[in-house]
């Protein structure tokens, strides 16, 4: 449960993206492009930290690694939503962007254990 499910907290902090939106594509947001997440373990026996790149792309998380799911959304307020699976583990996050920064709470779980804590995003370039 270590590593996975730190990124599932990390996309966490992009933090489930099953948002009250409409049905139809979301639009360009002020928060598109490149973020540089820290997510940290607050709770629990993942690893203490990591730092992961992500992408926001028409208010939509990506990650470049296919083996893991992430779906996330971005409103344009700078609520965030985003949930992650790897194997048998997921995690989820929420929180809010403003400007080049944002931050928020994400909680994680496997089979044998439980793991939670907060997240902090910048944006890069």
């Amino acid at each position: 449960m270590k590593r996975s499910v730190i990124l599932a907290g990390l996309a966490a902090l992009f933090v489930t993206a099953w948002l009250c939106t409409s049905p139809h594509a979301m639009a360009r947001t002020p928060f598109d492009g490149a973020w540089s997440v820290l997510i940290v373990t607050d709770r629990g026996t993942c690893d203490r930290a990591y730092r992961y790149a992500l992408r926001i792309a028409d208010g939509r998380v990506t990650y470049d690694d296919p083996s893991f799911s992430v779906s996330g959304v971005v409103e344009s307020s700078g609520r965030v939503r985003v949930g992650v699976s790897a194997g048998g583990q997921s995690a989820s996050g929420y929180g809010r962007l403003s400007g080049d920064y944002g931050e928020g709470s994400w909680s994680g779980r496997s089979t044998t254990s439980q793991c939670s804590g907060h997240w902090q995003a910048e944006r890069r370039g």
